[in-house]
């Protein structure tokens, strides 16, 4: 509002700025030996959004996470986490930023030897000082927000699968993260387990104000909980945009991705020697 003396007050209204990115690659590469795995991409993640990593197998969707987390350093260009590039961070700037982060790995991951209380506290006893009564009350709280505050005393080997993914998820939110990273969170679960799974992601997203990044290749529930999809092929970004943008995405290969077809720009046949170089002999179909 701006006051003018005699005249009526003039009211501004600024449109909204768009959210800044937490996380974002500027012309980043990275490769295994000589296998390149991302070539010169570039790609973002909005705050307080929840982003879908998608594409074939082998297309660098975990290597992007594992960037994310500093586990592996990219070899060119910048990997940026609020700004900061982790690529020249020393090893205790690197802690620090990855206590902003909270990783759910694909099969959770859980210390077999520890009961499930004692999984999800194991974050608060690594990085905090906090006494032993707020401990029990962050462990119990975060339990209670997968459905899981009855399950305190089991061992992972009583759990089924959708339960210790759901644990490992508590495990993942225990120090108030930022960001949140799913490894094929939805792998390996039957319909019920999947279902609570995704409904988990976004509203504990929602609820705690998170950025989450997941990988997956379930089309319908990826669909129905992501702000934005980004498919990866080839080493580049295939795609990125709001899921209805994907879908409807006239890029061949990302027409045959979302389409499940069995053919494409990723053939169905291996590429090798001709039917007739191999039999000898022409071969009608």
């Amino acid at each position: 509002m701006i006051e003018r003396p005699g005249l009526p007050p003039v009211f501004l209204f600024m449109a909204p700025k768009p959210l800044d990115p937490l996380v974002e690659m500027r012309h980043l590469s990275f490769g295994y030996g000589e296998r390149m795995i991302l070539d010169d991409i570039s790609l973002s993640v909005p705050r307080g959004k929840v982003t879908a990593l998608m594409g074939a197998s082998g297309g660098g969707k975990t290597t992007v996470l594992r960037l994310i987390g500093g586990q592996v350093q990219a070899q060119q260009g910048q990997m940026l986490f609020d700004g900061q590039d982790l690529t020249p961070m020393n090893q205790s700037e690197l802690y620090a930023a990855r206590r902003r982060m909270g990783m759910l790995f694909q099969f959770g991951a859980l210390f077999a030897d520890l009961d499930v209380f004692e999984n999800v506290a194991f974050p608060l006893r690594e990085h905090t000082h906090l006494p032993e009564a707020l401990i029990r009350d962050v462990v119990l709280m975060k339990l209670n927000a997968v459905g899981l505050r009855g399950a305190r005393d089991l061992m992972p080997s009583d759990l089924s699968g959708g339960m210790a993914r759901r644990v490992a998820l508590a495990r993942a939110i225990a120090l108030d993260p930022e960001l949140v990273m799913y490894d094929e969170p939805f792998a390996g679960l039957d319909p019920i387990s999947l279902g609570t799974s995704a409904r988990l992601i976004r509203e504990l997203n929602d609820a705690m104000g998170l950025t989450s990044i997941f990988v997956s290749h379930d089309l319908e529930q990826t669909f129905a909980i992501a702000d934005q999809v980004i498919i990866l092929a080839n080493g580049k970004v295939a795609c990125q945009g709001t899921p209805d943008e994907v879908r409807h995405n006239t890029d061949p290969l990302v027409h045959q991705y979302v389409h499940a077809l069995p053919d494409g720009p990723v053939h169905f046949h291996y590429p090798g020697p001709t039917v007739e170089e191999d039999f000898g002999a022409e071969v009608t179909p």
